[in-house]
């Protein structure tokens, strides 16, 4: 299989020159020039550039790396690390909504019950998955599993990566914020322990849904917000051009959310961002996923329950 086309942001233009200029290299070095001490050279000030670059980000930096297209989705996740998985369909009433994946399977040999919401990585699948903005369906899909997840004693696994629900007519006529607002509940009901990881962009509600858990991990370069910068700086400003400021200003980044109590450990990407080593970015999270639960292991149903509530009183209380 070969290696994808890279794609780069636009801050990254100084590693995208230097790049280019290692390919042209290789290029006459596959012609037979004796270049390689050049190539070397090359490579390793790319790879210092890479690493100053990305111990600098600025919030607004840290959403566009959250949103590469290149990064690894949702399914990439589960591919890697559940086995057996068997993804269930439709809520029950109305229909299959596939923006948010469910379904049980086993991790590391053990069984859990994962939900996630997938962006896709090409037209066809963006567009089938709705580019992860889950409709009222998928909630109560994830409301659905959770309770059967509950009742067989299965701990839940949250993969969540999206702009936000979608905000459509046809959603909002279906009962959107009802089925948020029971889906968190349905979380803070569980008697099983629950892991979300927020993996890409960490949007509004529609991410809350699932992501209120015992123990929320958060990659390095992934952003956790109530709103998007672009929407935030239309409300405040009526003006979109200033996302940047708002990305700033609303303390979106792993980093400040951790100082906050908002999520619990940030899972340190690859230099470059998780879309530069996938494979090694999966691992690292399918490691602090285990001692997430590993940490639970042996907790009652109740002392569960009370430490997510307690978890969530404490933000409220510090932030406040």
């Amino acid at each position: 299989m070969s290696e994808p086309m890279r794609s780069y942001l636009d801050f990254e233009k100084p590693v995208a020159e230097l790049d280019s200029k290692i390919d042209e290299l290789r290029t006459l070095a596959a012609s037979g020039s004796d270049i390689g001490e050049e190539i070397v050279r090359i490579e390793d000030k790319a790879v210092a550039a890479l690493h100053e670059l990305y111990a600098n980000l600025t919030p607004w930096q840290k959403t566009q790396v959250a949103r590469h297209p290149q990064r690894p989705h949702c399914m990439n996740y589960v591919e890697a690390l559940i086995t057996e998985f068997t993804p269930l369909a439709g809520d029950r009433k109305f229909g299959e909504d596939e923006a948010l994946v469910a379904g049980f399977g086993r991790f590391r040999g053990e069984s859990v019950c994962v939900l996630g919401q997938e962006k896709g990585n090409t037209t066809e699948s963006r567009l089938k998955h709705n580019f992860g903005m889950a409709r009222p369906e998928g909630y109560r899909k994830a409301v659905r599993l959770m309770e059967m997840a509950d009742r067989f004693g299965i701990p839940v696994l949250s993969l969540v990566d999206t702009a936000g629900a979608y905000p459509g007519i046809g959603a909002e006529e279906r009962g959107q914020a009802e089925a948020i607002a029971r889906s968190t509940d349905a979380c803070l009901g569980l008697g099983v322990a629950n892991v979300a990881v927020i993996i890409g962009e960490g949007g509004s509600g529609g991410a809350i849904a699932i992501a209120t858990a015992n123990k929320v991990l958060m990659l390095e370069h992934a952003i956790y917000s109530v709103i998007s910068p672009e929407a935030a700086s239309s409300i405040l400003w009526r003006d979109s051009s200033k996302a940047q400021e708002a990305a700033t200003n609303m303390k979106i980044t792993a980093q400040d959310l951790l100082r906050f109590g908002v999520i619990d450990s940030i899972l340190k990407e690859p230099p470059g961002g998780a879309h530069r080593d996938p494979a090694a970015m999966i691992a690292a999270t399918g490691n602090a996923i285990a001692q997430a639960f590993n940490d639970m292991r042996g907790m009652d149903a109740a002392t569960i329950r009370q430490q997510r509530r307690q978890k969530f009183l404490d933000i409220g209380r510090k932030i406040g």
